[in-house]
Parts: C-alpha cells; structure tokens; sequence
C-alpha cells in the first residue's frame, strides 16, 4: 500500500476513474490507483473537491492534514469504521473496569520503559565517552521497572508518575547522543525549540495518526483510552498504542541525525519554533515512509486483537494472552 506525501504549492488531487491524479500548478504531476493508496499526507493547502474526500473515506484512505503557521496544526480523516459495534460497545466497558485500566496501563509503560532501556545500553556500547551520562540515564529506568514490577499494580496516577520520571531521566542521557550544535537539551514540544524537538514532535504526531487510522478500522473509538484519561478532543486510544512504541521514534531520530541525513541546515525559525525546511521534510518523509511500515503491521495487529477481544463475551485476559502486548524494540515486530 502507498502513502502519498503532498508538500509544494498549487497542488490540486482529481479523481480519474478508480485513480487519484496530481496536478501542480495545473499540470498533470502522476496518478495513484485508489486500490493501491492508504493515506493521504498533506503538508500544505492542497485543493480537492467534497466528491474525492467521500471516495477516499469510502475507500478506506485516511488524511492526515497539517495547517497553520509553520503547519503546527493536525487532523486526520478517516472513513467508515468496522461494522461490529460490539467492540466499542466492549471498549466503554473496559473504561469502567479499574483493574483492567491498571493492568493495561502497566504494560504501556513497561513496554516504554524496557524500550527506553534498550536505546540507552546500545548507545552505551557505541558511545562508551558518553558512560557516565548513560549510566545514570539506565538506572533510572531500572529503578521504573523495578517499581512497576509490583503486583497488584500500583494505581493509575502512581503508574503516570513513574513513567514521567523515567521519561525525566532518559530525556538526560539521550540527550547526550546528540553534536551540541543542535541545541537539544531535553524534551520540548510547544512550540519545539531546536531540530531534535522538531523531529520527535513531527515523528510523534505521524506516529500517532497512524494509530487513529488503525484504531478506527478496527472499529474501536480512538478517543476512549485506558492509560490516558479522556480530555476533550485527544486521541486517547491512539495515544495508548503509540506510548510503548515511542523509543522506536526516539532511537530513529538519533540515527537521522547521527548518519546526517537531517543535519542542522535542514532547520529554519519561525519565532521561538524550530521547523523543518523544505528539503529538510523531503528527507524526512522519505525516511519515515520507511520507518512507519513495519510499525504499521504493528499496530493493525494490535488493534485487531484488541478489537476482538473486547467484543468478545468471555473476559479479556490482563496477562501474558493480554492484547496489548510489551513491546519497545528496535525494528518493531
């Protein structure tokens, strides 16, 4: 399946028969066989009619649209979702089921956890200048795992504060993989202040589409999470999915950088934001194209196996047949 990046000016999408055709500047740049296309990415003003978004929602294409200065807005359209309301119906249950909350919750963030975990020893091995750093940063989620392993789980808002510590100490030692000149001294995101923030944020949010996508394919409600409460307007679902698979975001951004495939004149300022330049999101997105297609396969099982499970009469499983499996690693199967 294809994802069509649309990011220059006086871009204009046709329907063609079964085909989507690309015009810039009112000439014919190519076609896509909607058969073939699963996503629509559009980076800039991109005009298209009513007819076209139906056919594409009816076609099972998702649109993730970026507006707004510097394109710090997103959406995502998504079409019909599974028949089968028995799964959302299960879903709100779930909501209501503290025990379940916990559990699921747990294995969010151990699945971050032990991910975080991961990058910091290999880069410990590759980066053995950086020891003291890195070691502190490991305790840290040594100490995380050894608290989570606790059983019954701890409640909900300890479980937030354990994974935002870890996350405080990881943010320390990761940051310290990166050439000083980038300016990235820890986790900042409204607006993001150097290019490293700027790659996890635009990582993080594509990331995050993807799991509105899949949720909602599956038929579940994406705004109804476990771990993350309910707030107005969030993907709390998605965010659930996508919160153990953030090291895999984290350690790819620092292999972007490390091998120079984004390096600091791929950047500009808009005020007080840092944000990717034009050829900056070419490389960008052709590199993340790559990324995201195993973490795709990912999360379409995920959110299958969840699905059936929670329209299943029977109880759903909290344990090692849990639907939200551990995860965290580094090529995301």
């Amino acid at each position: 399946m294809t994802t069509l990046y649309l990011d220059r000016r006086d871009t204009r999408l046709d329907l063609e028969g079964r085909a989507l055709v690309l015009r810039v500047a009112g000439r014919r740049e190519g076609s896509v066989p909607l058969h073939l296309l699963e996503r629509v990415v559009m980076r800039t003003n991109v005009e298209c009619g009513s007819a076209l978004l139906a056919r594409l929602a009816a076609a099972g294409v998702a649109i993730t649209l970026f507006g707004g200065r510097g394109g710090r807005r997103q959406a995502t359209l998504v079409g019909a979702a599974h028949n089968d309301a028995a799964r959302r119906i299960g879903q709100m249950r779930r909501y209501d089921d503290a025990d379940f909350r916990r559990r699921w919750s747990r294995r969010i963030v151990i699945g971050k956890v032990r991910g975080q975990r991961r990058l910091l020893v290999d880069a410990l091995v590759r980066r053995p200048d950086l020891r003291q750093s890195l070691v502190k940063a490991i305790a840290a989620q040594e100490q995380a795992l050894g608290r989570l392993r606790l059983d019954p789980p701890v409640d909900l808002a300890t479980l937030r504060g354990i994974e935002g510590a870890a996350a405080a100490g990881f943010f320390r030692g990761y940051g310290a993989l990166f050439a000083p000149e980038l300016g990235f001294r820890g986790r900042h995101r409204r607006p993001p202040p150097d290019p490293v923030n700027a790659a996890l944020s635009l990582g993080y949010t594509l990331l995050h589409a993807e799991a509105v996508q899949q949720a909602h394919g599956a038929g579940l409600d994406p705004l109804i999470g476990f771990f993350h409460e309910l707030d107005f307007g969030r993907a709390s679902l998605a965010c659930d999915l996508v919160e153990p698979l953030r090291p895999q975001v984290e350690r790819w951004v620092w292999e972007l950088f490390g091998r120079e495939r984004l390096r600091p004149a791929h950047f500009q300022r808009d005020g007080d934001a840092c944000l990717l330049g034009k050829q900056g999101r070419a490389r960008f997105f052709a590199a993340y194209e790559v990324f995201a297609r195993p973490r795709r396969r990912l999360l379409r099982r995920w959110t299958q196996r969840i699905a059936r499970g929670l329209a299943s009469a029977a109880p759903l499983a909290v344990s090692g047949a849990d639907p939200m499996p551990e995860t965290g690693g580094s090529d995301g199967t």
